[in-house]
């Protein structure tokens, strides 16, 4: 069994995908090729998030934030020695920033990199997860599709990720693009600081730490796309 069979049965897919990237054209617009695991992923299941936790980067999505071609993995590769420069006691880095392509983010605001090493054979790419930027890092010596299926069947465990994870079955939401282009509706990872800030300012009950609750999201998006 493939790793992407075994997704797709822990995940299914949406019925309808929208069309796939033209992959020679974002390798050529990254200077890099691809996994191609990651490739079937996006033409399988498109923008969405897996367990209403994880969302990977899409080829020329239409927000920056969510876009793999587009500025963030270049701005966050160049803000982790920054971030770790910028603590009382920097501690030591497992990969070499300059190594490190952003893929994915979480709903705490923890992101998924692969580790392009070795640069020409990126099936061989392993996956690093890390907190905000911040220490602690997470090392999957597996493609993104296995960590992926690892992580969603409960045989690996991130430190990061929130305990109750897995208290639901596993399932993949497909991103509803709207007309509008703003962070709410445009396909985006939320920010979950900025969601933690909204929702303290509007009353809510909200601990800085672990998943922000749906009806919270729900609320944020709303507000925000007025």
């Amino acid at each position: 069994m493939t790793a992407l069979t075994a997704l797709t049965g822990l995940c299914p897919p949406p019925a309808v995908v929208r069309p796939s990237p033209d992959w020679l054209q974002v390798e050529d617009t990254l200077g890099k090729g691809l996994p191609q695991d990651y490739k079937e992923l996006v033409t399988v299941y498109g923008p969405g998030q897996f367990s209403g936790f994880i969302t990977l980067y899409q080829p020329h999505a239409p927000s920056e934030w969510a876009d793999l071609t587009g500025p963030m993995p270049a701005r966050l590769r160049g803000q982790i020695e920054e971030v770790r420069q910028a603590a009382r006691c920097p501690w030591r880095l497992p990969h070499s920033p300059e190594n490190l392509l952003a893929m994915g983010v979480t709903g705490n605001g923890d992101y998924l990199f692969w580790d392009t090493q070795p640069p020409d054979t990126p099936d061989e790419w392993t996956v690093a997860v890390n907190e905000a930027l911040d220490a602690p890092w997470f090392t999957y010596n597996g493609s993104l599709t296995e960590f992926l299926v690892s992580v969603l069947s409960g045989i690996t465990s991130v430190p990061m990720f929130p305990k109750d994870l897995l208290n639901h079955a596993p399932a993949f939401t497909p991103t509803v693009l709207a007309s509008s282009t703003s962070a709410a509706d445009a396909g985006a990872p939320v920010s979950t600081r900025a969601i933690r800030d909204w929702a303290n300012a509007n009353g809510y009950d909200l601990p800085e730490r672990g998943r922000v609750p749906i009806d919270i999201t729900e609320a944020w998006k709303r507000e925000n796309s007025r």
